[in-house]
């Protein structure tokens, strides 16, 4: 995941783009128990309303810098163009890679149609390359102790464990994961977008979620034709059915890099949290 940000116009400015993508939205850059994360929420909401939080880690190509993993979801994986494009439903494609089919498009702009994008609180830690079971136990503790409480401190996130979602991509899949085993009173959904794990692992994952992660919860296997880690999420979709554990699982075509999470990985990510997030009609902040 270490391919530089691109514009989408040629001859726009970088900086001023991604102030484009969050004009509707607020940025907070913090630090709590000595991890640095960014929390991105809209700006215009009613006092008193909560919505759904979804933890959202990055992938190898920014574990080494705390700042880079910070915004990497912000500034290398759309999280601001991905929002303001469905808010301006319907999408339209921005790439002529061809990562969005014919059908798969009148598909989202459809179900956009019908019940618009409201969006969720979204925390975006800083995330180490972990070697150890010692640094994921580590890591875990802070996620429960420090970046969650913190969050919803700072912001109108739902307390509500039904409401709190887990999402990485890549190496952010593994360590996703490995928090979902380690935290599963914390988190009511995970989605793992080009999940990077031997496909050896796969029944492990799958047992130690069905025997923890008591209750049905909503799970996204969330891949694309040329990524070289989809035998990865072919064997969890595997592992997860014969553990009788339901998923939604879907192939998105394009490879395995930054300008496929920009153009659609990390729009249809945020969709199927936002389908799960909210039941029935309800008023969207703008």
């Amino acid at each position: 995941m270490a391919a530089a940000l691109t514009t989408r116009h040629a001859g726009a400015d970088e900086s001023s783009e991604l102030s484009d993508d969050l004009r509707n939205l607020t940025l907070l850059d913090l630090t709590e128990g000595g991890r640095r994360f960014v929390v991105v929420a809209p700006k215009y909401l009613e006092p008193g309303r909560k919505l759904p939080l979804v933890v959202l880690l990055h992938g190898l190509g920014e574990t080494t810098n705390e700042r880079l993993g910070a915004y990497a979801w912000v500034e290398k994986y759309g999280l601001g163009s991905a929002w303001q494009r469905m808010k301006r439903a319907p999408l339209e494609r921005t790439s002529t890679r061809g990562e969005w089919t014919d059908v798969r498009l009148a598909e989202v702009n459809a179900e956009l149609a019908a019940r618009p994008f409201r969006g969720m609180i979204m925390a975006c830690p800083f995330m180490p390359n972990p070697s150890s079971a010692a640094e994921l136990d580590a890591y875990a503790r802070w996620i429960e102790q420090s970046l969650v409480p913190r969050v919803r401190k700072e912001t109108q996130a739902s307390e509500s464990a039904a409401q709190t979602y887990l999402c990485g991509v890549s190496l952010g899949g593994y360590v996703s994961l490995e928090m979902l085993t380690r935290l599963p009173n914390l988190f009511g959904a995970w989605a793992g977008v080009q999940t990077a794990i031997g496909t050896f692992a796969a029944p492990r994952y799958a047992e130690k979620i069905a025997s923890e992660w008591k209750g049905p919860h909503p799970m996204l296997l969330l891949t694309s034709t040329q990524d070289h880690w989809k035998a990865s999420s072919d064997a969890l979709a595997a592992a997860f059915k014969a553990k009788n554990l339901a998923a939604t699982y879907r192939v998105v075509p394009g490879p395995h890099d930054q300008p496929w999470l920009r153009e659609a990985g990390t729009i249809e990510a945020l969709l199927w949290l936002d389908r799960i997030g909210y039941g029935g009609a309800a008023t969207s902040p703008r």
